[in-house]
């Protein structure tokens, strides 16, 4: 079988239910997402995936060594913030096989173009975990237009060296994508396939669209953006990705890829402040579905039916072991994989299989473990069982009408937190923001 170009596309903290394609309705200026719908049109929409963390980068952990995060010292971070700058310890090393460096031994060239949220060089980069090539920040937001980061400092970069390149981020890392499609064309043709993450920093703070560089000057010193953005200004910041996808199919389709490429598109986390997460209740930072349930969408044409939806349970780390199987890459056996493979679903999306999902959160001492239909949850202290296809605003706690599940789920969840390590105690739970300042869901 050939192998397929394999293109990785990441939102940022965009909600379930902001896509057309999930529900979402559209802005004032028209639909938010049309290109982004296309895909689903023309793939497959899954209905029950999820992010492996309700925050950026302990996902992006999981995205790249296909195993729970918190395997990783760097991924019990919630999130890696700015006192990682200089650190040896909070960050992806090297020496852990990653999906580009497996895909790399297994013929692919590798880029990433955007977000990395893994580290800071010297000691850790993208470069020194597989990608052959990358463009973007290292950090977890940059202000769209300066490209500086929380701290003031300029995050925008090429390999391991500051660029200064003018304009509209996610134009930039749009075009950036494109490019290497360009680039790589007769490579690809001639058996030499590509793997392209292409990670997003839209839809996350600072709320700014392309005719807002006049206001990039008076948030560069507050890149929270607290007091600012509206729902029209987070929907446009959408639209201004959905347009740079476009950009993305179109340059495939004129380079005759599309056929053989598969495109995986979804978001790092739920939603945050201006999201539409329905019927989801909860976002960003909440083990509640809000925060973890995302939209996942795979388009290939060689091999994926259009239109096909499906209700297989899957995680962040799934889809790259999915990426990996396909790309015929091989696991290290010093490190296996907790990721399964989807590949079968996406052959026959009427197919499925029995996928347990577990989750914790050091913030608020947050356990969570899907199974089924039902899902055992933890928040501080209160404890419940939702039947999630039932109720999927988590509204109606079963645990007292059916303590035997609840307590045979909650033993299940225990079980599996033996077998990762413990959340150190100095570990961060901060946004950088305290949760006074963010309004009450």
């Amino acid at each position: 079988m050939k192998k397929p170009n394999l293109i990785y596309i990441v939102a940022d903290d965009l909600g379930f239910a902001d896509l057309g394609c999930y529900g979402g309705r559209e802005a004032a200026f028209g639909p938010v997402s049309p290109n982004i719908d296309a895909l689903a049109a023309g793939g497959l929409r899954m209905t029950q995936g999820y992010s492996n963390s309700p925050v950026c980068s302990p996902t992006r952990f999981a995205l790249m060594t296909m195993r729970y995060q918190y395997r990783v010292r760097g991924g019990m971070e919630e999130p890696i913030n700015s006192k990682s700058k200089g650190s040896t310890t909070l960050g992806l090393p090297p020496k852990i096989p990653t999906l580009p460096s497996l895909l790399r031994q297994a013929g692919y060239a590798t880029a990433l173009v955007g977000k990395w949220h893994l580290g800071y060089p010297p000691t850790f980069g993208p470069q020194r975990s597989g990608y052959d090539e990358f463009y973007g920040i290292m950090a977890g937001g940059a202000d769209y237009f300066t490209h500086c980061s929380g701290k003031g400092d300029h995050d925008l970069y090429e390999g391991e060296e500051q660029r200064h390149d003018a304009g509209y981020l996610t134009d930039l890392l749009s075009r950036r994508a494109v490019d290497y499609v360009q680039r790589k064309a007769a490579d690809a043709k001639d058996g030499k396939p590509f793997f392209l993450s292409l990670h997003y920093t839209a839809p996350h703070w600072p709320w700014e669209t392309r005719e807002d560089a006049a206001r990039a000057e008076e948030v560069k010193d507050n890149l929270f953006h607290l007091h600012g953005g509206n729902v029209e200004t987070y929907r446009r910041m959408i639209h201004h990705m959905d347009e740079g996808i476009g950009w993305l199919v179109d340059a495939l389709r004129q380079e005759g890829l599309l056929e053989d490429t598969l495109i995986v598109f979804t978001s790092d986390n739920g939603g945050e402040r201006f999201s539409d997460n329905w019927p989801l209740v909860g976002g960003k930072m909440d083990l509640t579905e809000g925060g973890i349930r995302v939209p996942w969408i795979a388009h290939w044409p060689a091999t994926i039916p259009a239109g096909g939806v499906s209700t297989q349970h899957c995680m962040t780390m799934d889809w790259s072991a999915t990426m990996l199987e396909l790309g015929g890459g091989l696991p290290d056996p010093d490190y296996p994989l907790d990721g399964v493979s989807l590949a079968p679903v996406l052959r026959d999306p009427a197919q499925t299989f029995a996928r347990p999902l577990y989750w914790r959160m050091n913030h608020r001492d947050q356990r969570a473990l899907r199974l089924g239909a039902w899902k055992y949850l933890k928040v501080d202290e209160h404890e419940y069982l939702f039947d999630v296809d039932a109720d999927a605003r988590e509204r109606a706690n079963l645990a007292r009408r059916q303590p035997e599940r609840f307590e045979a789920m909650r033993k299940q969840w225990l079980a599996w937190n033996e077998t990762v390590p413990a959340i150190p105690a100095d570990a961060a739970v901060s946004l950088g923001y305290s949760s006074a300042d963010m309004p009450q869901r």
